[in-house]
């Protein structure tokens, strides 16, 4: 069992930059694959990036490619979700989610645990 705690969201304007944190319960750290996904109000969940156990192999969604940079630090059992460029777009509920033994993916159907979100809304 894991718990993930989401934190860092909050207003900003266009073009500016957010650091979200996902701080995960637990000694097994390491053995989850994590992703963050979002939901805009009246829109379905969105995957927005994964990153494999060992933190050496990450995958965007087009819409955030180049903006958003996904990281972990085991050490510190949290991964983060660099945002540069925010987009009025990216406004949403972001959350973390855990996928024990497996690799990261795009599923969300294949993760096991989820956080409770933060909020980002970015203004034009």
């Amino acid at each position: 069992q894991v718990q993930l705690v989401e934190s860092g969201g909050g207003l900003v304007q266009a073009g500016g930059s957010l650091r979200l944190s996902c701080a995960a319960s637990g000694r097994t750290f390491s053995s989850y694959g994590m992703g963050w996904f979002r939901q805009a109000p009246g829109k379905e969940r969105e995957f927005v990036c994964t990153i494999n156990r060992s933190g050496g192999s990450t995958y965007y969604a087009d819409s955030v490619k180049g903006r958003f940079t996904i990281s972990r630090d085991n050490a510190k059992n949290t991964v983060y979700l660099q945002m540069n460029s925010l987009k009025p777009e990216d406004t949403a509920v972001y959350y973390c989610a855990a996928r024990q033994w497996g690799a990261g993916t795009y599923r969300g159907v294949e993760y096991d645990y989820w956080g409770q979100g933060t909020q980002v809304t970015v203004s034009s």
